[in-house]
């Protein structure tokens, strides 16, 4: 059965088996497991979630643009005369979202024409045990329950109040890359990843960025050594402002009806310009779903509780993904909705989400990946625990690339030789991380993975193999 809840509600409730709320990655639980059954799926807005509208998949198809670019206007230094000789914003904007939205259009017929679901368009609320009033996006209501509901509502972007106040236009990462034309000037408020990667995609292109960071150093989560490598780079890219932050903005007229936008900060000094990103955070998408009224408990920051299965407080309410989980990644998300649709219809063998060696990665310039431990935790928690710094450029392919900022940073145990952590900033971190993740998930030694196999020569892989030799390990 497939219909479209929003062109012909009646007020009757209807049952269903399973009722999902959100299209993220929360629309894979429609599995074989549900054919024959009833399925409710809940979208208010694009179908697809935040990784394929606003976040993992377009910021990287801009950032593969941006690199482009910085691969031309750093190519003299190589022997390589080359100019940039333009950037047609509006070109590169279009063939990302002309990619991107028909997939998301294509995901919503599919729930609302496709077999076995009902789709509602609308945002929906709970009013009692499994029991959801959806507001439809054409001014009607539906009123549906289900054995089991799951939340996957996903998350927001965090405005803080001085911006949210001040009158003056902003952006956040779900409006930034659909502008029309680049700004010449862009203030960025915020120091974490999504303020990180935006500056490097604007930066690149040829605008002119600011970023005004609370902290001492951008993406302070990261290990202290790459935190402050990074923020060192970028201090050469970008306008960087640590330690501050913005006291007050407003509109300025110009001439010919233009605007700019000034930013008081802190520390008695203003900013201009010509737009406005805030990249402070993202918080899950609770704050309106009555999630009280079906006995789903939260968190003190707005996360909803779940177990190490995914079960909320609520009996046969399930919960993944930003609304609820610690990581807000995409591959954490789906990993987390593979579980939920195995224990969804599994409920005597039930699986655990696989929290443990979490890797992540910033897409920025330079190119930052983590796993496990940062040096600082190591100390916090009195682990006994060895570190090796390599640098990209002591290798034959960083060399060549006259690289004289990337490092590849692992912590081990010395007596067993288990790697704790592993962190890399430089060209390509993203994948050269992933045999250290495998390396933590299997329970492989340092030495074993190092010399186990082969590493080819001179690719930028042998930063990881000689960063696994220089651990001291016990005997």
């Amino acid at each position: 059965m497939s219909s479209d809840a929003t062109s012909d509600v009646t007020p009757d409730v209807q049952h269903y088996d399973l009722a999902i709320i959100g299209t993220g990655s929360g629309n894979s639980l429609v599995t074989p497991d549900f054919d024959g059954k009833k399925v409710a799926v809940i979208e208010a807005g694009t179908f697809g979630g935040t990784c394929l509208n606003v976040g993992c998949i377009p910021t990287k198809m801009f950032v593969y643009a941006s690199d482009v670019a910085d691969h031309v206007t750093d190519a003299a230094r190589f022997g390589v005369d080359a100019t940039l000789d333009g950037v047609r914003w509006a070109d590169i904007r279009d063939r990302i979202f002309g990619r991107i939205d028909p997939i998301s259009e294509g995901g919503k017929q599919w729930r609302v024409d496709g077999p076995n679901t009902t789709a509602y368009l609308g945002w929906a609320r709970f009013t009692g045990d499994r029991e959801l009033e959806i507001s439809l996006n054409d001014g009607g209501v539906a009123r549906i329950t289900a054995d089991q509901v799951v939340v996957a509502a996903g998350g927001h972007p965090m405005v803080p109040k001085v911006v949210s106040t001040s009158g003056v236009p902003f952006h956040t990462s779900d409006t930034i890359m659909r502008i029309d034309d680049l700004p010449r000037r862009l203030l960025i408020i915020g120091g974490g990843y999504i303020a990180v990667e935006m500056a490097h995609v604007f930066g690149s292109l040829g605008t002119e960025v600011t970023v005004v960071a609370r902290g001492s150093r951008l993406v302070r989560h990261l290990d202290d050594d790459l935190s402050e490598r990074f923020t060192e780079v970028a201090r050469g890219r970008w306008d960087v402002r640590t330690d501050t932050q913005v006291e007050g903005l407003e509109t300025v007229e110009g001439p010919a009806g233009t605007t700019r936008v000034v930013a008081r900060l802190d520390d008695g000094t203003t900013v201009d310009a010509d737009a406005v990103l805030v990249a402070t955070g993202r918080n899950p998408n609770t704050g309106d779903l009555g999630l009280a009224a079906g006995g789903v408990d939260l968190h003190d920051d707005g996360r909803v509780v779940v177990d190490e299965h995914g079960r909320t407080s609520a009996d046969g309410v399930w919960a993944l993904g930003d609304v609820s989980s610690p990581f807000q990644l995409k591959h954490v998300a789906n990993a987390e909705a593979r579980v939920v649709a195995h224990n969804l219809v599994h409920p005597n063998d039930l699986r655990a989400f696989p929290h443990e060696h979490v890797p992540s990665a910033i897409f920025s310039h330079p190119q930052v990946a983590s796993v496990g431990l940062t040096e600082q935790e190591c100390l916090e928690q009195g682990l006994r625990f060895t570190t090796k710094v390599q640098n990209f450029g002591d290798v034959a392919y960083g060399w060549a690339m006259e690289d004289t900022t990337g490092i590849c940073k692992v912590i081990a145990d010395p007596a067993t030789g288990l790697l704790l952590g592993a962190h890399l900033l430089g060209p390509s971190s993203s994948s050269l991380i992933q045999p250290l993740i495998q390396a933590m998930a299997f329970g492989t030694r340092a030495d074993d993975v190092a010399r186990g196999q082969y590493w080819i020569h001179p690719a930028l892989a042998e930063v990881v193999e000689n960063a696994l030799l220089g651990l001291e390990l016990d005997d």
